[in-house]
């Protein structure tokens, strides 16, 4: 029986040394065990975070220098002799590697025993990895400390099936997967499920590991990063399947943990005589291998272009037969759609905004504090709700910032946020501030007045930032976001958002939730920059509509389609047009490129390294 570890744990951005020193901590834990592992497997990336992007060359290191220093650590923690998994960017002759390594620590076995390099990268989406690592070429096990064998699959590695098929076929009895998966979803809630909602990768990452424990007979540990990164997620749920199957222990979300389990030799045995599908492979591996080489060769058989005769690139459609196609494939995507665009786990996504704030605010930007504008509008109102659970009302200061022409009614519910939560609010009138301004304007018109005094309140929040030390916090919804609904360099300047990527909809269905008096959610929303005005009458189209529009639009389906379930095509044209029109607005400045480190497109480091 051998002990494992998996230790889920929470790296420092781009700082090599300190992630070192938070592994030794481990150690020393581990050190405390009775009995010990003889295993520890830490996430992918670990040694740095995963999003450095051009940082990468900031923080590889060679392996021998990563083994050189985890051997220094496990000195100092007065651990027995064991075996690390450990993700790190590796430099590697003379090119950068997303890698693990695996190594004895202390007694006479000490070594690097594998390095494994990240073969299959994930290029879309919100992941860039070929753009700064290069691939690897090879999978295999080796031999461990513990008398097993072993194999490394990095994250995507493991969710192409080929990989821990080869593994399985090199003898190996433990997959370990070392993952940076950045939360996606969240789902809406499940009533069949006892479980609380989890981020669907989450959900995804159990599927797969189970999969593939039973499908090869072998215990696969998956070591998932956690914490935030450039507002991603990194959920955690880490796991180990057993070889027939079944989740043996599973860590918390948005928690550090130390997992603890047992591998059993005679579990793997038994798995593989209970379902030999290995032994079935391996009998028929050689003609499939024949059959795979055979794939891998333009013009072989099994080759598309051979088989169809033609060419290797499409041809032209007429009209009629492009318009056939794009109805067949539009009958597969929304096949596969959920029902409601919308629909979210509201005690999931509270969670992970308390956690994105903890995390965020704190952690990473180093502020104690946090302001919010105080509208008396539902979107600065669940940010204040969410703050003061992230920070603690001490550290929350609501900011009041009337104009003369504000609703009383406005000021009135700002306050009543104040009190239900029990923080300190302040009153800071722009009318001065704004007037002097607008006194030599006179022909100003109500657009360019309310953009004057947006901008004025981001200048009085930011000025207390610098004299409280409190970081503004942002308060615009993506509705507002997708739309252009907002005042370019004022609504948006705050640098740290809970709520961007929640739709208004979806905003009023976790106020709701967290508490936010109902006077507050229910009541028409308004910028309140100009006497009687609402949202939905400069929009002309209402929130639920828009947002419903606005989220199949995202999805990719096209302006009919979007019509077809529901909407008259003028609705859809009023949220396509803002949409397509307001992309300078989700922009920084473009920027004249001249030379080779262009900031942002050729010096590349993202906002949190």
């Amino acid at each position: 029986m051998t002990r494992i570890a998996l230790a889920q744990i929470r790296p420092k951005k781009g700082d090599y040394p300190e992630n070192l020193r938070r592994l030794g901590s481990v150690l020393v834990r581990i050190a405390a065990l009775d009995p010990v592992p003889e295993l520890v497997v830490t996430p992918e990336t670990f040694t740095s975070g995963y999003f450095v992007e051009g940082g990468v060359r900031d923080v590889a290191v060679s392996a021998g220098t990563l083994y050189a220093d985890l051997a220094a650590q496990h000195d100092a923690s007065g651990c027995p002799p064991l075996d690390v998994a450990v993700g790190f960017y590796e430099e590697w002759r003379n090119r950068f590697y997303n890698s693990a390594l695996y190594a004895t620590l202390g007694g006479p076995a000490a070594g690097v025993r594998h390095v494994h390099r990240k073969v299959f990268l994930p290029t879309y989406g919100v992941f860039d990895e070929e753009r700064f690592v290069e691939r690897g070429h090879d999978v295999q096990a080796f031999d461990t400390g513990w008398g097993g064998r072993a194999a490394f699959a990095i994250c995507e590695d493991a969710w192409h099936s080929i990989v821990p098929t080869l593994t399985a076929l090199d003898g190996a009895q433990l997959l370990i997967v070392p993952s940076a998966s950045p939360a996606r979803g969240p789902s809406p809630s499940r009533d069949c499920d006892d479980r609380p909602a989890r981020p669907i990768n989450v959900e995804r990452w159990e599927r797969i590991i189970r999969d593939v424990a039973e499908e090869h007979g072998i215990y696969v540990a998956l070591v998932q990063l956690i914490g935030f990164e450039g507002g991603k997620a990194f959920a955690g749920g880490s796991a180990l399947a057993s070889p027939h199957g079944e989740i043996v222990v599973e860590a918390p979300l948005f928690e550090e943990t130390l997992l603890v389990a047992n591998l059993r030799e005679r579990d793997v045995t038994r798995a593989r005589a209970d379902q030999p599908l290995l032994a079935d492979l391996e009998s028929a591996w050689p003609s499939l291998l024949r059959r795979a080489q055979e794939l891998a060769r333009p013009g072989m058989p099994g080759d598309g272009r051979a088989e169809r005769g033609g060419p290797d690139y499409d041809l032209g459609e007429s009209r009629a037969a492009a318009g056939e196609v794009e109805a067949h494939t539009a009958r597969v995507v929304t096949a596969t759609l959920p029902s409601d665009p919308l629909a979210m786990d509201c005690e999931l996504v509270h969670r992970w905004l308390v956690e994105f704030l903890r995390d965020e605010v704190v952690a990473r930007r180093g502020f104690a504090k946090g302001l919010v504008g105080l509208s008396g509008g539902v979107d600065s109102s669940l940010t204040a709700y969410l703050a003061v659970e992230a920070l603690g009302r001490e550290n929350v200061l609501g900011v009041r910032l009337p104009y003369r022409t504000s609703s009383t009614e406005s000021a009135e519910h700002a306050a009543l946020v104040a009190e239900s939560l029990g923080i300190d609010c302040l009153t800071v009138d722009i009318s001065e501030a704004v007037d002097a301004y607008l006194v030599g304007e006179p022909d100003a018109d109500p657009t360019r007045r309310g953009n004057v005094m947006a901008r004025q309140r981001m200048i009085v929040l930011f000025d207390l930032s610098a004299k409280l030390g409190a970081l503004p916090l942002g308060t615009g919804n993506k509705s507002e976001r997708l739309l252009g609904y907002f005042t370019w360099h004022a609504d948006d300047s705050p640098p740290v958002n809970p709520l961007g990527d929640l739709f208004k909809v979806q905003v009023w269905a976790l106020a709701r939730h967290v508490g936010v008096p109902r006077e507050i959610v229910d009541k028409p929303a308004t910028a309140d920059l100009i006497i009687g005005q609402t949202d939905e009458r400069d929009l002309g189209i209402s929130y639920p509509k828009a947002d419903r529009i606005l989220a199949w639009l995202l999805r990719g389906l096209t302006p009919a389609e979007v019509a077809a379930r529901g909407f008259q095509p003028d609705e859809v044209g009023v949220v396509r047009q803002r949409l397509e029109s307001t992309h300078w607005k989700r922009r920084l400045p473009t920027v004249a490129m001249i030379s080779q480190t262009a900031i942002g497109e050729y010096y590349l480091r993202p906002v949190d390294y």
